[in-house]
């Protein structure tokens, strides 16, 4: 006698079926997207303990600049014993970093490359059968060597930092931070760097991990509030400084209590006037400049490969009076790197759109062959076109008319803010510039911090000018 065949049976089957064959495709798909884009970030993780028998068959390649010079490179003696050597000593101690006791800067980050080796298969199998190491790729990087030296003589010996980038692309052209070492003795010299008493912190890469008061730099999220609240008639704004403005029992002083006089806001801008800053502040909605700050990457992830430091904005909706004066000039608790400012200043001169940051351009076979192309690539919109545009008119008036006197050149037009930034009393205050070139097609952004400088006009805007001269020049 033979059976009815069960739809119910034969529907679950196929339900089974169907479920096997999509998780099979999910699990497919899944493994190659991590074989294509997610299994180099994984190898070369620093916890990947497995990274290190690489070098058991590899010598470690080479990192190089821009142009091809060397700027780190595996010696090998005659009994095979290698060590790293970093032809400039200090210049690029914090962006390329160390391999040595631990691995920091671009030698972190571009590990894997540096050692995986593409000589060609017959001479791999060759060395291999003869028990020699195969050379490693090689590393070019985005670093311009002349631009890194000009901004390493230009802060001399100071503390801060320089960074240089293109605005259009994200590449970064130099990285510089002070104090520094000299990762050519970093062994010799470790227990001194890491003692206690040591409060230098030069092994710190304050480009990228320093925090700082932005002072007047912050003025431009406080104009981009007020303009967004205020989109038909920010421009009507007037304040008449004293040079001293008072809000009950709370005063702002203007830098070293300068009057200002009568200002609208591209004038109090131009001049870093902190009263009508404070002023501003108190008019506008807390909420909505938290919200335009943290679209400015306040409390936020940078798009940024290498260890960084999130900035920081903490007023809330409700604040007390003397907060809101004091983050409206960039005071308070509000902090900031330098690679942070130099991140919102090119946002500004791309129209608004903000290019992820990135330091190595391509990675070559000891052959010269390009293993992998590194590719410009868009974070996203930190404001609108029409607001860079309106932004960038009161960051050059910040050189034609204002605190920025020196970057005043026929040769090229520059757009900028400086600032000052008070941190603890009793000592000058931080100098602060932020700025990029030429105003009608930008190519390039600097941002410069230099640490109990004072006036950011007189000490980091100069450096600045250093460095858009030998841009500008070649």
């Amino acid at each position: 006698m033979k059976s009815n065949p069960n739809p119910k049976a034969n529907r679950h089957m196929l339900i089974l079926t169907y479920g096997i064959v999509l998780l099979f495709a999910g699990l497919s798909a899944y493994y190659g997207y991590f074989l294509f884009a997610k299994s180099d970030a994984v190898i070369n993780n620093s916890y990947n303990a497995r990274l290190d028998s690489f070098a058991d068959r590899v010598v470690r390649g080479e990192i190089r600049s821009s142009d091809g010079r060397v700027l780190a490179q595996t010696n090998v003696d005659g009994e095979g014993n290698e060590s790293r050597f970093y032809p400039y000593d200090s210049l690029f101690s914090h962006v390329v970093g160390y391999s040595t006791n631990g691995k920091t800067g671009l030698e972190a980050l571009s590990n894997f490359y540096l050692l995986t080796s593409h000589v060609n298969m017959l001479e791999q199998v060759f060395n291999e059968l003869s028990s020699v190491k195969n050379k490693g790729d090689n590393v070019v990087t985005t670093l311009d060597l002349d631009i890194q030296k000009a901004a390493y003589d230009a802060l001399g010996k100071r503390n801060g930092a320089v960074v240089v980038m293109e605005p259009d692309t994200g590449k970064i052209l130099a990285m510089v931070s002070k104090p520094d070492y000299n990762p050519n003795t970093l062994l010799a010299d470790w227990n001194h760097l890491v003692a206690e008493e040591n409060t230098s912190g030069q092994l710190l890469n304050r480009a990228t991990q320093g925090l700082y008061p932005p002072g007047s730099t912050f003025k431009v999220v406080t104009a981009l509030e007020y303009m967004r609240e205020n989109p038909s008639n920010y421009g009507d704004y007037t304040f008449d400084c004293n040079g001293v403005y008072k809000n009950g029992e709370y005063s702002i002083k203007c830098y070293h209590g300068t009057a200002h006089g009568h200002q609208n806001l591209i004038q109090a801008f131009a001049n870093s006037c902190n009263g009508a800053f404070s002023n501003l502040g108190l008019s506008l909605n807390l909420n909505s400049l938290k919200n335009t700050s943290e679209q400015l990457l306040f409390n936020k992830e940078l798009p940024l490969s290498i260890p960084y430091s999130k900035s920081s904005y903490s007023m809330e909706s409700g604040a007390e009076t003397w907060q809101i004066l004091q983050t409206s000039i960039g005071q308070g608790q509000t902090q900031i790197t330098p690679i942070h400012n130099a991140m919102m200043t090119a946002a500004i001169a791309n129209g608004g759109t903000l290019m992820k940051p990135y330091l190595i351009d391509r990675v070559e076979s000891v052959g010269g062959d390009v293993v992998k192309k590194f590719m410009p690539q868009s974070y996203g919109n930190l404001m609108t076109a029409e607001e860079s545009a309106a932004l960038t008119e009161y960051m050059k008036a910040v050189v034609t008319d204002g605190t920025g006197s020196a970057l005043r050149t026929k040769s090229y037009t520059v757009a900028g803010k400086t600032g000052s930034a008070e941190f603890e009393k009793a000592k000058e205050t931080h100098a602060w510039f932020i700025g990029f070139a030429p105003v009608e097609h930008p190519k390039v952004v600097i941002s410069v911090i230099v640490e109990e400088g004072g006036s950011g006009g007189q000490a980091a805007a100069p450096i600045a000018r250093a460095l858009f001269d030998l841009y500008f020049s070649r």
